[in-house]
């Protein structure tokens, strides 16, 4: 169906069929209800659904899914609505299937470590509920206080610790899911190993095109007995990258390890005041690691050297929890305490080796310069995933499309070096044209291929992850300057 088409749509028959499937009081239509809806955490781009659907069980997922097939209209899933590539983004003329109240845990089964939750959960809620068994959940996204389980697998997430634990696919057993049909079907299953095709994880980070994840089932991990946290400030970027290099190279798999540049720190004391990050310093690392006792405290030792060795001008070791926490608080708030600098910024996510760090953080300077933006880098050291804050001032005509260059340009120089587009935040609506950039057309046609054949008339969050030359070649259009047009709500 055509987007000429779409703006047709009798939309009464189909509101009906959604409210007789679901109860009407899980659809929404009314106009201020539905703006809520309108974009996700990439709130640049907005666009209002035509009716959004608030579904309890897997059952009616499918029953909602199957409206859509029958009446031939898209449909975008979405969960808490922090994902940052515009992934939950409506379309004009869809319809928002929102798992948010699907937030069940469902079963916790320790012996043999795992969990089942609805998509809904958020994701710190997982360790919440096995934390007092001595058990934790390990991909912990900055947001995972208020993101949801559901939107990590669709966007296949990572954190702080997926250096040394790995992003979400590393801890999905199995999924129930809704095929762009309305079929249900089972992944995977209840162990880490099973035969077959692995759908399971080529689910994992599909962005909702091939269907939704309506049960999740989750590997969860025995904590640590002891865990230290060390802050090395350095008087270069360059230093800190150097020494991020150093650890790897020895073997030294730290649970994480992050950097700030000056930039954001100094942002993030001004809002959180941990008065533990030196504002004098042109970055700092954060480095955990956990595991035995003696184990933790030799490499904790080993990793100082390294650090010294490299430039570091002070090092500071926290063991107790609350030290901790107080040093990790304010990398987990460095996105927000960006709102202080700048109305607006326009975060990135692109991969590189970590042997490039300084080269490329030298020319994500460079880059800003040249645009006129001012740019923080606060990322995942370990495993040189970037994460540049560009920031602007969205009500100045003209400045998001800059911007917009200034992080392709960054997300192209990422792939220059060897690395990727993106690295826990998806491809969704804001990256899908760099895509080319990054694979041959071979490749994409390949996608293209397993796409269709689980989604044959494209209904499962259209325009989404792969390019088209109606979303990328035609100038005409552009989601960063989308004009919303006047839907009758009934």
């Amino acid at each position: 169906m055509t987007v000429a088409e779409r703006s047709r749509i009798d939309w009464a028959p189909i509101v009906d069929a959604f409210s007789a499937a679901l109860g009407s009081d899980r659809v929404v239509r009314r106009k201020e209800e539905i703006l809520v809806y309108e974009c996700d955490g990439l709130t640049s781009y907005r666009q209002r659904p035509a009716v959004v659907v608030l579904p309890k069980t897997t059952e009616q997922v499918a029953a909602a899914v199957k409206i859509c097939d029958r009446f031939q209209v898209p449909f975008v899933a979405r969960g808490a609505g922090t994902g940052l590539s515009g992934g939950a983004l409506p379309i004009e003329d869809s319809v928002l299937i929102v798992t948010a109240t699907m937030n069940q845990i469902l079963s916790v089964d320790l012996d043999n470590q795992r969990v089942v939750v609805q998509p809904g959960v958020i994701n710190n809620w997982v360790t919440q509920a096995v934390s007092g068994a001595g058990f934790y959940y390990a991909p912990d996204p900055s947001s995972q206080s208020v993101c949801s389980v559901g939107g990590n697998v669709a966007e296949n997430s990572g954190g702080v610790h997926c250096l040394k634990y790995g992003v979400t696919t590393n801890h999905v057993l199995g999924l129930k899911v809704v095929l762009p049909t309305g079929d249900i079907v089972t992944l995977g299953g209840e162990v880490a190993e099973t035969p077959g095709y692995d759908l399971c994880g080529l689910f994992v980070g599909s962005e909702g095109t091939l269907g939704i994840a309506t049960e999740i089932t989750l590997r969860i991990l025995k904590a640590p007995q002891s865990i230290q946290v060390l802050l090395a400030d350095f008087t270069s970027v360059e230093a800190a990258g150097a020494a991020v290099s150093a650890i790897t190279s020895a073997g030294i798999i730290p649970a994480g390890m992050e950097m700030m540049d000056n930039f954001s720190l100094n942002a993030v004391e001004d809002v959180v005041a941990t008065n533990c990050y030196p504002r004098d310093a042109a970055a700092i690392l954060l480095i955990e690691i956990d595991g035995l006792p003696t184990e933790v405290t030799a490499t904790g030792d080993r990793i100082a050297d390294l650090c010294r060795q490299n430039g570091a001008r002070t090092i500071t070791i926290a063991t107790d929890a609350d030290e901790r926490l107080r040093l990790w608080k304010g990398r987990k708030a460095a996105f927000a305490a960006m709102g202080k600098l700048s109305p607006d910024y326009y975060v990135q996510d692109g991969v590189i080796p970590r042997t490039q760090l300084p080269y490329v953080l030298k020319e994500i300077e460079a880059l800003g310069n040249k645009h006129g933006y001012r740019v923080a880098n606060v990322f995942h050291a370990g495993d040189g995933n970037l994460h540049p804050l560009i920031l602007y001032n969205n009500a100045i005509p003209g400045q998001l499309e800059q911007v917009e260059d200034l992080g392709g340009d960054i997300l192209k120089l990422c792939v220059r070096v060897g690395g990727s587009i993106s690295g826990e935040h998806g491809i969704g609506a804001d990256k899908r044209c760099y895509m080319p950039d990054m694979f041959s057309p071979t490749d994409l046609e390949t996608m293209g291929w397993v796409r269709q054949a689980l989604d044959p008339e494209m209904l499962a969050n259209p325009t989404k992850l792969l390019p088209s030359p109606r979303t990328c070649g035609e100038a005409a259009y552009s989601i960063a300057a989308v004009t919303l047009p006047d839907v009758e709500y009934f």
